[in-house]
């Protein structure tokens, strides 16, 4: 198989990788909080020259400085670009030739449909810098970039963490959660173009072990990912014939060595072997894969640059993920895109594959695509039909021992239609009214106060008379414009947050305030103990809040998601879900583990509702169109209970009856 070889880089790395074998052996830091002309002798020019430009000496290409060993730190420098295409930035903690961190901008990228890879982290191993195989969050971010002038670029690094600043911003534009090369130090070097769209100058760092860093987000792998394979040394891309099994295949001995996928299911080539030329190279991979029976099995998976699929010698796929392949901006990222439909026979089954590459890094991953994740004692109890589309919010009646659902349905998204509904369930899941209340708009949260059910729409409450399941009155909140999740205090206030505007609402006594402002997509609410949780999508935190003073603090820190809902356990521990189908327990000291995991089939978890003498999780799939509920195992007593948490529930009255303004 051929894949395009070719390189968006104005310059060639090989000089630059030549040059990383010239490195000495490490030395004391040669510490610099003033910058160091790239006339000095402490620089290495690789490619490139030192020029004059905007009325400074600058680096018009690539350069190493060969006395220093940099671990912990800052590194600073201007740089000045046109826009055109080029790839400019910094290495650092050079171990050897080929193996360092790196960080670069994408100027052509910049000040455009907001591109989210402007700013990239990325590790080489073994000489390959193999940025299609790291992106998203905490490895590449959008960023401003003005063109004509010089702007800082500052480095942070403290053990495995680092965060960008571009042009003196306050907060970092990238945040690296992990450096792929571990707690490390070494050489320092600039990695430019020489053709006059990008320049460095005053280039300048110090040693610093005083850096502060928030703990990154907790990582949760999705499940279903095979970890375990037996790979080749690598071989000439011409000497496989992509269509043939291997058994087929004229080929010299093969080294099989076995490697572990990282965390995300990746396996990296490089991590393994460097390459063998300029050309195309190709490895092979294999694994084995149980089935109790003969079924259809389907994996979703990704590559860097192509790849060939055999299943029991049969061939089944290739496709061709390589840089421009498919059209002219095609970065050819790895990600899990595609889907095989595998014709498994009962015991063990051989899975093969062939990669080839020709640039930007090469790499591959496979997942179950059936797989759910639940931990131990976590066990899953009922499930309703798929009848309640897009079920959002669920809310625990202990008087008639019954659920209350919202049907948001995000298919007909018609505001003025009152087109959703409310059910009704039973603790055993039977769906004992579908349309238990009907008429609403996109019911986004509920909330129970005695005989009163507040529903939550985008711009008002909806006040509904639980014995006569009908609708009381209609509350509009003026000003609000993404109403979505609510808490009641023990006082009959209500709290509400609006997701688009970024606040959170106070309703109490026929009027409304914005009682908090300046928040970045709040969605999550929940209230215990005089404390309000809220979960911020901004950020991916779930913050406490103090209702008396209003200090807020971070509690958790969430991966990529949307949190969506938060109860509380009987143990003083919140419940937390992330739309896309996970579902957390985040203890008083932020200690935060993975109960459920339900994202890899598609089956969203939406705003939960914890029943505490049932030890039962109830939770809308949104996506799903059902409900699920689960036992936490807890060992809790089962015996019913009055549960302290949001405010003892209030007389009949409604806590935001009237106009609000």
């Amino acid at each position: 198989m051929r894949v395009p070889v070719g390189c968006p880089v104005r310059l060639s790395r090989a000089g630059i990788l030549a040059a990383l074998a010239l490195l000495p052996p490490p030395a004391a830091a040669g510490e610099s909080p003033s910058p160091i002309p790239f006339d000095s002798p402490r620089w290495t020019i690789v490619q490139g020259s030192v020029v004059e430009h905007l009325g400074r000496k600058a680096l018009a290409g690539s350069a190493l400085l060969g006395d220093t060993v940099f671990g912990d730190g800052v590194i600073e420098f201007d740089i000045a670009v046109n826009g055109e295409r080029s790839y400019p930035g910094v290495l650092f903690r050079i171990a050897s030739r080929g193996n360092h961190e790196r960080v670069y901008l994408r100027p052509h990228h910049a000040n455009t449909a907001r591109v989210p890879d402007v700013v990239q982290y990325v590790a080489a191993f073994n000489g390959i810098d193999s940025w299609q195989l790291y992106g998203g969050d905490g490895k590449t971010a959008y960023a401003e970039l003005p063109t004509g002038r010089w702007v800082t670029v500052r480095v942070e690094v403290s053990g495995t963490q680092a965060r960008v600043f571009l042009d003196g911003a306050e907060r970092p534009s990238l945040e690296i959660h992990e450096l792929q090369r571990g707690n490390s130090k070494g050489g320092l070097g600039l990695l430019g173009p020489a053709d006059g769209s990008a320049y460095f100058s005053d280039f300048r760092f110090r040693a610093d072990d005083t850096l502060r860093f928030d703990a990154p987000p907790a990582a949760w792998p999705a499940p279903g990912f095979i970890a375990d394979w037996e790979l080749s040394q690598p071989l000439r891309g011409d000497q496989l014939d992509d269509a043939k099994p291997l058994g087929e295949q004229k080929l010299p001995p093969l080294a099989w060595r076995r490697v572990t996928a990282l965390p995300g299911g990746l396996v990296d080539i490089s991590r393994h072997y460097g390459r063998l030329g300029p050309g195309i190279d190709a490895v092979v991979a294999r694994t084995r894969l149980t089935a109790t029976a003969r079924e259809i099995r389907r994996l979703r998976f990704g590559y860097s640059d192509a790849i060939s699929v055999f299943v029991n010698g049969r061939p089944l796929f290739a496709g061709d993920s390589s840089y421009l392949s498919r059209d002219p901006s095609f970065p050819g990222f790895i990600g899990l895109f595609d889907h095989l439909f595998l014709p498994l026979e009962e015991g063990e089954n051989d899975l093969t594959i062939y990669l080839y590459e020709g640039f930007g890094g090469w790499g591959f991953q496979f997942q179950d695509a059936r797989a759910e994740f639940s931990a131990p004692l976590v066990t899953k109890l009922w499930e309703t039909p798929a009848e309640i589309p897009f079920a959002e919010s669920a809310a625990y009646d202990p008087a008639r021992r019954v659920f209350y659902v919202s049907a948001y349905d995000a298919v007909n998204p018609d505001p003025a239609a009152g087109r959703q509904f409310l059910a009704r369930l039973g603790l055993d899941g039977r769906i004992e009214a579908l349309r238990w209340v009907d008429g609403l708009t996109h019911p986004t949260d509920l909330v129970l106060a005695g005989d009163t059910l507040l529903a939550v729409e985008p711009t008002g409450i909806v006040v509904i008379d639980v014995p006569a399941a009908t609708i009381r009155e209609r509350v509009p909140v003026a000003g609000a414009v993404m109403l979505n999740k609510a808490a009641r205090g023990a006082d009959g206030a209500l709290f509400v947050t609006d997701s688009r505007k970024g606040v959170i609402w106070r309703l109490a006594d026929g009027r409304a305030e914005e009682w908090l402002t300046g928040l970045v997509r709040p969605n999550a609410l929940h209230l215990r103990g005089g404390m309000l949780f809220v979960g911020i999508n901004g950020d991916g935190t779930v913050r406490s809040i103090d209702l008396a003073t209003r200090a807020s603090r971070t509690l958790a820190r969430f991966g990529p998601g949307i949190l969506v809902g938060i109860d509380s356990d009987d143990a003083g521990n919140l419940l937390v879900s992330q739309v896309e189908g996970r579902v957390f327990r985040v203890a008083p000291d932020g200690t935060v583990t993975r109960l459920l995991d339900t994202s890899v089939p598609g089956r969203g978890a939406c705003n939960l509702a914890y029943v505490p003498e049932q030890g039962l999780l109830v939770v809308p799939t949104w996506t799903g169109n059902a409900v699920a509920a689960y036992s936490l195992g807890t060992g809790a007593d089962p015996r019913p209970r009055q549960r302290a948490a949001d405010g003892a529930p209030g007389a009949n009255t409604s806590p935001v009856r009237g106009s609000t303004t």
